[in-house]
């Protein structure tokens, strides 16, 4: 069957053809069409969907993400301008990765027709070092779009799909495929979050590990592309009679034309009645396919590139005909042959073609190009391949001695929450409540930026995912699209809450998600060394202000459920936990308890807590369930450290034979 579809159309019946299941987005023209193509024919198509507009592009690529990671085909739509927005996330989920295929499918507007700027989503994929892809038409949107899911499940990482304004609002006549996955079709084995040890916690030690598989899966890419169908070349006028007037007695074509995008259709359009001889480049992928680009301007003397917006084509092959040494001039956007803003058009791509094939010469062939050019030049041989910089060694290794004796190694240091952070009392807090009161339903734990993401450490081990500031609400939602059965908590600190945390409090409420906020309010930004923030009531400067209350902004957002706690009053902080278990939408606790390091803490503390060996059973359960610095082995004896133990008491709620209590006469 064949349909009349806008490019919008076609992209979003490929993604239901390919098996999607969370879709997200925040409308901007040219992009908006394909959410709500989306919405509008799921049913039809007899998939089960789940589709929201989100508060913004940051919101819809977080939860996308939280679905991806939990299995579920997932794609986030935006414009271009939004991926600004959402340029936080995707710089780290790449390095995180994906389980389900997770596209972007990212709209750019030429012109601009509809946008306050010209962007190139293209330099985005290179930047954050992802895969896009570049359909030329309605046609090829609907096929790349399954394309695209494929190739990011293969390689576990985000993908970019990239229409132009002429790709998206043209229309062409489909052919409309059989689905090539269903909800009961493959990747069934894949539903359902996983926690997998921390793999989807992004610490800088994981970083530098992942950038390693990245580069490494970049290459992969670029050779998998060069056999990929939206990616071809065509030959024109080989193997033509030497009489031929178009060939000048050679039938090596000398002169070649590459382009990318909708300025393939307009290229195409020009190219199909030539006879040649040229050779003809297309296009679809960034990174740029080598062995066939190589293949392209092999023998070429000049090559002309048409692209949108900027020369991302071009530098590649003038980097590739420099690397190889090809005595190839290429032309396009950086030569000042092609305009360098605003859209292509079908007459400026055919006239920009006709003035290069035929410049100069009556007789066409472009035989003027050969004008100074030895005939019988023959390429160089490519260089040697360069070694790797030796750059600074990697994070985590020993510099070598400048004299004597090899220096021992150092003992690994791993970062772990303070001793007497409030932190560990919340973390502990939920997670005893659902030990103990959740019926063996299965909990997930998304955090956040702060100190707080060492709650992922054993043997708290409460941070199931880290990706950026913000994302611990967001990312909660996506996983529970993929998984509705399962408890799911969101962590953030009370800074980064007021950083980007609220809307993803918006995107729960307005889009009716089934989640728990829980907000760790240690009154600082603590981690960057304890700056002020809106919710302390004092500037920058020291100054007053007024101190913006974090329940009444819950309250406000619509979040009917909000309860307050101590998370040094374990049984409080763990009841008010369990509250959050009954009943479904946004519900909200707010752990209160100031940060250790800032002069706070102390406030109703005695000092130190001691640990009475009469009682002591050495069952280590304050050791093995809490993970406090403070508290330590020594031999067979548990010890407290009287340096950094704030007298918290939250080990004292854990010993269960009560041999650990404030020192005599105190109080904490």
């Amino acid at each position: 069957m064949k349909r009349l579809l806008m490019g919008n159309e076609a992209a979003a019946l490929g993604a239901i053809r390919a098996g999607v299941e969370v879709v997200t987005g925040y409308p901007g023209t040219p992009s908006t069409e394909i959410l709500e193509t989306v919405v509008r024919e799921r049913e039809a198509a007899g998939a089960r969907i789940y589709a929201e507009w989100s508060v913004n592009e940051k919101a819809a690529l977080e939860v996308a993400a939280g679905a991806a990671i939990s299995g579920r085909r997932a794609l986030a739509v935006m414009k271009q301008v939004g991926l600004n927005v959402a340029s936080d996330p995707l710089m780290s989920l790449n390095y995180l990765g994906v389980r389900g295929g997770l596209v972007l499918a990212v709209a750019d507007d030429p012109g601009p027709i509809s946008s306050q700027t010209e962007q190139d989503t293209r330099h985005f994929g290179q930047y954050a070092k992802v895969a896009v892809f570049d359909p030329s038409s309605p046609e090829e949107a609907y096929a790349m779009m399954a394309d695209a899911f494929e190739y990011s499940e293969k390689y576990g990482r985000p993908v970019i799909f990239r229409p132009t304004t002429r790709v998206c609002h043209s229309y062409g006549s489909v052919e409309i495929l059989p689905p090539l996955r269903g909800p009961e079709q493959g990747g069934a084995e894949r539903r359902g979050f996983e926690k997998s040890g921390g793999r989807w916690v992004i610490f800088p030690s994981l970083a530098y590990k992942n950038h390693i598989q990245i580069e490494a899966d970049l290459a992969r890419m670029a050779s998998d592309f060069s056999a990929y169908p939206g990616n071809h070349l065509r030959v024109s006028g080989r193997g033509v009679d030497a009489g031929d007037s178009n060939t000048g007695g050679d039938p090596r074509p000398v002169l070649g034309i590459a382009a990318g995008g909708v300025s393939c259709a307009y290229a195409e359009e020009t190219l199909g009645p030539l006879a040649g001889p040229f050779k003809y480049l297309k296009i679809a992928t960034v990174p740029l396919p080598p062995a066939l680009a190589l293949e392209f301007l092999d023998g070429l003397e000049e090559a002309l590139v048409l692209e949108e917006l900027d020369p991302v084509i071009e530098k590649e092959l003038v980097y590739l005909a420099g690397q190889r040494r090809l005595p190839v001039k290429v032309r396009g956007k950086l030569s000042g042959d092609m305009p360098n803003a605003g859209e292509n058009r079908p007459d400026s791509v055919e006239n920009a073609i006709k003035f290069f094939l035929n410049r100069d010469s009556p007789g066409g062939g472009g035989a003027c190009y050969r004008a100074g050019i030895p005939q019988d030049a023959a390429s160089p041989a490519a260089p040697p391949a360069l070694q790797p910089p030796r750059g600074p060694a990697p994070a985590g290794a020993s510099a070598p001695p400048r004299s004597g004796a090899a220096a021992p190694a150092l003992p690994a240091r791993p970062p772990v929450l303070c001793a007497g952070c409030p932190h560990r009392g919340s973390f502990f807090a939920v997670k005893e409540a659902v030990r103990q009161f959740a019926r063996g339903r299965k909990a997930v734990y998304s955090g956040d930026i702060g100190c707080y993401t060492l709650g992922n450490a054993r043997p708290l081990d409460m941070t199931d995912t880290c990706l950026c500031m913000g994302a611990g609400i967001t990312m909660a939602q996506g996983i529970n699209r993929a998984e509705p059965s399962a408890l799911n908590f969101a962590f953030i600190g009370d800074s980064t809450f007021f950083h980007s945390g609220i809307p993803g409090v918006v995107n729960a409420v307005y889009n009716n998600a089934n989640i728990s906020i829980v907000i760790l309010d240690n009154s600082t930004t603590a981690m960057t060394g304890n700056q002020p923030h809106p919710g302390t009531g004092v500037t920058a400067a020291g100054e007053s202000s007024g101190r913006i209350s974090i329940a009444a902004v819950l309250e406000a957002l619509g979040v009917k459920r909000i309860a307050k706690a101590s998370p040094f009053a374990v049984e409080e902080a763990k009841e008010a936990a369990a509250s959050m278990f009954g009943g479904t939408g946004v519900r909200a606790i707010i752990f209160e308890g100031p940060c250790v390091m800032s002069g706070k803490a102390a406030a109703g503390r005695a000092g130190p807590l001691t640990i009475d060996d009469g009682k002591c059973t050495r069952c280590k359960l304050c050791i093995t369930r809490l993970g406090c610095p403070a508290v330590s082995l020594a031999g067979d004896s548990v010890r407290v450290d009287p340096v950094t133990c704030t007298g918290c008491l939250v080990c004292a709620s854990v010993c269960p034979s009560g041999a650990i209590a404030a020192p005599a006469g105190g109080t904490a």
